[in-house]
This record gives C-alpha cells, structure tokens and sequence, in this order.
C-alpha cells in the first residue's frame, strides 16, 4: 500500500459522466478480454445499465429476477468452478437482503465473488429510504475477506474495475446513480489499498471516499477563501484500509475531519478513528449522514437537507480548526 499526491483536472475541464453507465460500458469491454466473466441481475438491468453487457453478451448475462439471496448463492457456486460472477443490484438490497448468503458461501470461503451496488448513498432517482443505503460500508467492512471500494468518477472507477479482475478477493464496489465531475486525469492511477493525495494543505486533514471526495475539494475552496488550508485525502479502498497513509496524514496538520455519504457511525469514519485511537490519537469531526433515514426528493434538495454539501463540509472543518485556536 502507498500514498500518492494527484493532480485534480481544474472546474472548466470535468466532465460529467454517470457511474452507473460507465459500469456497464467497462463490463463489456472487460467481457471481450475475461471470457469467464459473467453478470448476474436482480431484475434491475435497465437501471444499473448491466443491459449493456447483456447485449453483448447475452449468452453470459444471468437474468437472476427479485431473488438476492438466491443470486449470491449462484454466484459462489460459480466463482467454484472459475467463473467470475459480478452481482448486478442496488447496494441496499446486496448489502442486507443476501446478506447470510454473502457471509456464508462468499466472504467465508473467499471467493471471486463482484458486487456492483448501484445507487449507494443519497442519490437514488427519488426511490427514497426504502431505496437508499446508510449503513452498507459498515456492513462490508465488518465481514472477514471482504474488500470495498468507492471511486470517486468515472476515471477511477475504469481502473477500479480492472484492478478487481486481477485481485481474486470478494470485493464490494460501491456506485452511485447519477452523473458527477471527473477530478482525474488520464495520468491518474488506482492501485487496490493505496490513498491519494487531492489537495496539500496544513491546517486540517480531511479524508473522504466516493463523490463526496468531489464535494470535499470544492469545501476545500471555500476553506481556501477563508484562509483555512485542507489536505484532503481520498481514500477509494476502505478495506483493506492502510492504516500507515491514516497515521501519516493525520500527524501531518493534527486534526482530521471524515465525511461521506453513508451513516457517520461504522463508514469511513469509524474506521479512520479505530486506527487513530490506537495508533496516533488526534482531535477529529466524524461528518455524514446523522444516524438517520432519507426519504425522497431531488439531489440537491436531499444533499443540502442531510448536510452533506461542500458548504457543510467546510462548516464541520472551520469549527474544527477554531476550536483548535480557542485553547491556546
């Protein structure tokens, strides 16, 4: 594991792409070179556009209807006999509803098992809480041989997904539905375990996963204009997490500030502080969703009412930094 400093592409030259699309698109460009990959759907292609692999290859799309568990057990049966599955679904459902059959016949027997969870976070197309997942990287954090990544665009995600057909581990991918600026450039290089780099700074370290790593760097411009200077840190692998770069980081400005889109208890964050508890205390803000449920509502409605925009970020941090200064 390593820690490396990026560039990030300036405002004017992100463009926009949706996850969910360029999953499909990487699925298949993948099949053409993994002839055992193979996709399995709960009846959700349309949405979490794995309809782009089965049109190329319709002979290995599995059509598995509204049944999870049945479709994680497929999927360990398969991943025996050296096929690599990838699960087609949203994140809530593939991180609860299959979850015995997750545990039992993928993470403890250690199989070449994917997770393509679709609509993780706040964002799902108006779905609401039936729909969203707060509590999934907590989930998959918590079972033995598990990985779990979270990228933060399409740039990454690309590298991500053929970094996962290298690895043989079972590895949750967490996605979200709806387009968001690529920070990456074409020089950009995803490693499994390594963190990156996005912003030096020497007042306050924060550290973040998936888009919310995108709201972070633009909380880092307003900190900026307040003459508050961020290190960001985006951590795309949260298990294995590399607890050497956390310690680093931290040590680095002495205080820490997580945000995410998930559940402020058992994401990120918590397994940030367990390292920093242990190994290098530090005065930090937890920062995500409030222990709570969503509900429906256009994005910015819901990223604004849950507090998880770039000017809440930087309200979690600014607070941090002044409370540094009010004793002394």
């Amino acid at each position: 594991m390593a820690s490396h400093v990026v560039s990030v592409a300036p405002h004017g030259d992100r463009k926009s792409e949706a996850q969910r699309e360029v999953w499909g698109q990487t699925l298949a460009e993948l099949g053409r070179v993994y002839p055992n990959l193979l996709v399995l759907d709960g009846d959700l292609a349309n949405s979490t556009r794995a309809e782009i692999f089965e049109n190329a290859y319709p002979g290995r799309f599995l059509q598995m209807g509204i049944a999870e568990q049945n479709m994680m057990g497929v999927a360990g049966g398969l991943a025996t006999v050296g096929m690599v599955p990838w699960l087609s679904s949203f994140a809530v459902f593939l991180a609860s509803r299959d979850l015995d059959q997750l545990r039992m016949v993928v993470a403890q027997p250690r199989l070449n098992v994917k997770i393509g969870a679709g609509y993780a976070g706040i964002m799902t197309g108006k779905t609401g809480k039936t729909h969203q997942s707060v509590d999934d990287v907590a989930i998959m954090r918590a079972l033995p041989h598990m990985l779990v990544l979270s990228p933060a665009d399409c740039v990454e995600l690309r590298q991500m997904m053929a970094a996962m057909m290298r690895d043989s581990s079972p590895t949750y991918l967490r996605l979200i539905r709806d387009s968001l600026p690529n920070i990456f450039g074409a020089d950009y290089r995803f490693t499994i375990g390594d963190v990156y780099v996005v912003r030096e700074g020497t007042d306050l370290t924060i550290f973040s996963h998936g888009p919310q790593t995108v709201r972070a760097l633009d909380a880092a411009d307003l900190l900026q204009a307040e003459g508050i200077s961020a290190h960001l840190v985006h951590v795309p692998t949260i298990k294995p997490l590399d607890e050497e770069a956390i310690v680093t980081h931290a040590a680095k400005t002495g205080l820490v500030v997580t945000t995410e889109d998930h559940n402020r208890l058992g994401g990120l964050g918590g397994a940030i502080a367990e390292v920093l508890g242990q190994r290098q205390p530090t005065r930090m803000r937890i920062h995500g969703w409030d222990d709570t449920f969503g509900e429906s509502g256009d994005n910015d409605a819901l990223l604004e009412k849950y507090g998880l925009t770039p000017r809440h970020i930087a309200e979690q941090a600014r607070s941090l930094v002044r409370s540094r200064g009010s004793q002394g």
